[in-house]
């Protein structure tokens, strides 16, 4: 199995996040790939540096201006007077906004909540450098699976919760999405993206929302009482050409590894009825009974076992690493599930 990897994912280091109205240190930090990386290690794997991405290949999910938003942002919210050091939105556009035809502000402020679902996702001048480093390497994940292999993209930051147009939940570029367009434009006509992270993938939802050649299988912590809060029910389908193929598989809060296996391997079964060319899997430890923000309560033993039914699916896989946040633990469940895959 292939490793793809960019030290310039380490750049990112953002300082907090907000959590019951108490300013906390955030979750998502560089130490999170450290770790990561010793489980690629334990396994002899060695990380290749991926090319650099190509603007094209983030167009084909994300929108031009948003892009263009990350990179420029930091630099003009230098220009503010008594800025803070990273920037996080104080106003969003309501439903009631849009539903009066609210448009995109010319001001920092107004941009940035305007491209940004929630406030944990802070932007500083290292965020786009390391978010580009991440999708070049969930590319060149699926350019190998392309090739009818299975590779692993060490994904940091991750990916599951950014929209088209708008960053959220510490992600900032789709790199699932970004990889199974990649597998579209190398010939794969049908895609499976199944994501075992414990929040629901919403971004990756929507981007395929109205699509009937990308199956989307979701298996997480029930949104009525978890992030993203809003989406990830099970009467979630998709819409238009999309319909039914979009399974959400939410679990109660404590589900532990028969409950959750149960779920996966119902979405393993719609995954075998689609009939994909190619699978994309986006991998979260987050559901792990070690998680500091825990609401599932998988073992090791559990994620070996999901590994197994996976790869049974014996499908060219981009594999792309999305949460897990407790840094003692993710590379020995790294280790565990990519050794019971099979790399």
């Amino acid at each position: 199995m292939k490793l793809f990897w960019d030290p310039a994912q380490l750049l990112h280091a953002p300082r907090f996040f907000m959590q019951r109205g108490v300013v906390r240190p955030n979750f998502e930090v560089p130490a999170r790939a450290e770790a990561l990386l010793e489980g690629c290690r334990a396994l002899g794997l060695h990380p290749i540096l991926p090319p650099p991405a190509d603007r094209a290949a983030l167009e084909r999910v994300h929108v031009p201006a948003y892009l263009d938003f990350l990179h420029d942002a930091p630099a003009a919210w230098s220009l503010l007077p008594d800025h803070g050091p990273e920037l996080v939105p104080n106003i969003h556009p309501s439903p009631e906004m849009l539903a009066n035809d609210a448009q995109p502000s010319r001001m920092i402020v107004g941009q940035l909540g305007w491209y940004t679902a929630d406030t944990s996702c802070p932007i500083a001048a290292e965020t786009w450098p390391s978010a580009i480093a991440a999708a070049a390497c969930a590319i060149a994940a699926a350019d190998a699976a392309a090739l009818g292999d299975t590779a692993y993209a060490l994904t940091r930051p991750p990916g599951h919760h950014a929209y088209p147009a708008r960053a959220g939940g510490h992600c900032y570029l789709n790199n699932a999405a970004i990889a199974a367009e990649r597998l579209h434009d190398r010939g794969a006509e049908r895609v499976a993206v199944l994501d075992i992270d414990s929040h629901h993938g919403n971004g990756t939802q929507g981007v395929f929302w109205e699509r009937e050649d990308v199956l989307f299988v979701s298996v997480h912590g029930d949104p009525k009482g978890y992030y993203p809060w809003y989406v990830g029910h099970a009467e979630e389908r998709g819409n238009l050409f999309g319909i039914d193929c979009n399974l959400n598989l939410p679990l109660p809060i404590g589900t532990a590894d028969s409950g959750w296996l149960e779920a996966l391997d119902l979405g393993l079964a719609a995954i075998r009825q689609f009939e994909p060319e190619a699978l994309v899997l986006s991998l979260g430890f987050d559901p792990s009974e070690n998680e500091p923000l825990s609401f599932l309560r998988v073992t090791a033993d559990g994620f070996a076992r999901a590994a197994e039914r996976i790869a049974a699916l014996r499908l060219p896989t981009a594999i792309i690493q999305e949460g897990g946040y407790n840094t003692d633990t993710l590379g020995a469940l790294l280790q565990r599930f990519l050794s019971a895959y099979g790399a």
